[in-house]
């Protein structure tokens, strides 16, 4: 029988403080200075320059049962989190007003109130804008200014669990549907800007913020950490309470737990928990697939912790013991995947990254003893793909194409910059390159975060279990679905 261990990072972790925006309801979070926001703000006033005001529109109203949350783009620059909010940012004033509803009194005696604009001086102090206006004042603000151009943002908006590429997925989804048609809100805001203030020329916002999103500020970076901490913690729970006959949305509830236990908001994007031959798809989601002896199972997981999030992934038998045939696969794997991985440096290219990694690659490669023609061939071709990235001039089939480490991680998991260019001090991205042998239905993936600085690339998610004998060690131990069964 197992034993019942909480490691110490967990037991850690279970003292530290939830995140201030957990506590901080709809009124503006505690994560960050209003400082930090005004910083931004300045930013904006720079890009759209003294001829021009920006506009943003928070999230509307939620139903009474739901917990509201900001869009990203509204929450990066104002970080108010109540819903109906307009932002008008003055490039000539270098001055931001923030428009807000009345308060409801009935709702807020059920609720408790809502940040509004019916202390106007209050609230601005709070949020540190320079004013607080009405809702309804916005029309004539916008038209009483003598400038003649508005920059609004014209991507869709990011919500919960989205990244930009979800948000644009939905949005055509709904516009290209011969039964729906929609418009994005985004799209229905600026064509009120046209019928009502016909005169401001309209130019895009999103490509400023985008920017802006890709270099992490320090204090943006302690958070991201703190996600990435709680996320793995999660992912080793998990692996502890892996045993077969579980389902994999149980490995989900775990995780959960996990998260919300250390003010987590939500989760950052669905569970991705996918055991046996369903791995193969990538986005498969926890469900009630039960997880078989012999397999291996794959959790890619972690919270939205105030705004911000981490992308883990790992992979474990789920009996506890590697078979020889997972064990010399996911060997060899993981050797490429760390001669990447701690090839990582400051100052440069993506590509100068894979030609340090490659030497070793290919020493990993030739000690392999593979059992299989195919898995041998799977190897080679695996080896080949980072080969062809890393000289795009020279190999065939990849020429003028560069080469991409992974994908950016922040307000979004798929988020602004990434493992594409030069590795500048303050991106944040991860690596999950995929090994597949397709005849078998294989696949494997790992995934960590990376946090580039001055001085070094921090793999801050380097204490999840990754070899073999640390992910068996903590297969080992009891987990807590060993703690607590399922109710009859």
């Amino acid at each position: 029988m197992r034993k019942r261990i909480i490691g110490g990072a967990l037991a850690g972790l279970l003292a530290a403080p939830a995140s201030g925006s957990a506590q901080a309801g709809r009124a503006f979070t505690t994560d960050f200075t209003t400082q930090e926001f005004a910083a931004r703000r300045a930013t904006v006033y720079d890009a759209i320059g003294r001829d021009a005001v920006a506009l943003m529109q928070g999230l509307p109203s939620v139903h009474s049962s739901a917990v509201f949350r900001q869009s990203n783009e509204f929450y990066y620059i104002t970080g108010v989190v109540a819903p109906q909010a307009l932002v008008l940012i003055d490039g000539a004033a270098r001055r931001t007003i923030l428009y807000l509803p009345k308060q409801d009194a009935r709702r807020a005696a059920t609720e408790g109130d809502l940040l509004s604009s019916d202390d106007p001086v209050k609230t601005a102090n709070i949020t540190g804008v320079d004013e607080v206006r009405s809702t309804d004042q916005l029309l004539a603000d916008l038209t009483a200014r003598s400038v003649k151009i508005v920059y609004v943002p014209y991507a869709p908006t990011e919500g919960s669990s989205e990244s930009p590429d979800g948000a644009r997925r939905r949005t055509l989804d709904a516009a290209t549907d011969p039964w729906d048609g929609r418009i994005s809100r985004e799209n229905h805001l600026r064509d009120l800007l046209k019928t009502r203030a016909p005169a401001l020329e309209q130019r895009d916002l999103s490509p400023i913020l985008n920017r802006m999103r890709e270099i992490k500020s320090p204090a943006e970076i302690a958070i991201i950490n703190r996600a990435t901490k709680i996320g793995g913690e999660a992912i080793i729970e998990a692996m502890r309470s892996t045993v077969p006959g579980l389902t994999e949305q149980e490995l989900d509830a775990v995780g959960q737990f996990i998260f919300i236990r250390h003010g987590a908001q939500g989760e950052a994007y669905r569970a991705i928990v996918a055991s046996g031959p369903v791995a193969t798809n990538p986005h498969h989601r926890a469900g009630p697939k039960v997880m078989v002896d012999g397999e291996l199972v794959l959790m890619d997981y972690c919270p939205d912790l105030g705004y911000y999030r981490c992308d883990i992934t790992r992979q474990w038998p789920v009996n506890g013991k590697f078979t020889p045939v997972q064990r010399e696969l996911y060997g060899f794997y993981l050797g490429v995947y760390e001669a990447v991985l701690y090839s990582i440096k400051p100052n440069i290219t993506a590509q100068d990254v894979l030609k340090a990694a490659l030497p070793k690659m290919d020493e990993i490669l030739a000690a392999t003893k593979f059992s299989k023609q195919i898995y041998q061939n799977a190897a080679k071709e695996y080896v080949e793909r980072y080969r062809r990235a890393a000289n795009p001039d020279t190999v065939g089939g990849n020429r003028g194409r560069g080469a991409n480490l992974g994908h950016a991680v922040g307000m979004a998991t798929h988020d602004f910059g990434g493992g594409s260019d030069v590795m500048r001090p303050g991106l944040v991205f991860t690596i999950e390159p995929e090994f597949r042998v397709p005849e078998e239905q294989i696949y494997i993936r790992l995934e960590d975060m990376i946090v580039i600085t001055e001085s070094g690339a921090q793999i801050t998610s380097d204490f999840v279990p990754r070899s073999i004998t640390a992910v068996e060690k903590t297969i080992a131990e009891s987990g807590l679905l060993q703690k607590y069964g399922r109710i009859k």
